[in-house]
């Protein structure tokens, strides 16, 4: 089991399953929401997820079928979701407190990464989703 929250601990979560592949991803959305160079997120079974304090979660709908949650009071990233997909959620790695390994890692959107970034590791590189 995984635990995890934001920052200022109003959201809180735990995770009945493990993390079976990361995600680095550089689109420009991901980077706007991240504040960073990049995302680092896990698609998690949404149906083995439970949450605590979703009162104050707030999603931001980003496109027809994606929207992106975080906390209302600190504005830590908890995940996002798509309607054409609800048993996933794809879990903020930031957020996370347990510790856990995953080399399952790749980066997606690396074609759109920041300018002003670059990639040093040997995961894999894809232009899309994977």
């Amino acid at each position: 089991m995984l635990n995890g929250s934001c920052l200022c601990g109003k959201v809180r979560y735990q995770y009945h399953g493990e993390i079976t592949e990361m995600a680095l991803c550089h689109c420009s959305q991901c980077r706007k929401a991240q504040g960073g160079a990049f995302a680092t997120n896990s698609p998690v079974d949404a149906r083995k997820l439970t949450m605590t304090g979703t009162e104050h979660i707030k999603e931001f709908q980003t496109s027809d079928v994606k929207v992106r949650a975080f906390c209302s009071n600190c504005g830590s990233p908890i995940y996002s979701a798509r309607t054409d997909l609800p048993n996933i959620k794809r879990l903020r790695m930031g957020s996370i407190e347990t510790p856990f390994s995953c080399e399952n890692k790749y980066h997606i959107y690396a074609d759109s990464k920041a300018s002003w970034h670059e990639i040093k590791d040997e995961y894999p590189q894809f232009s899309k989703k994977k």
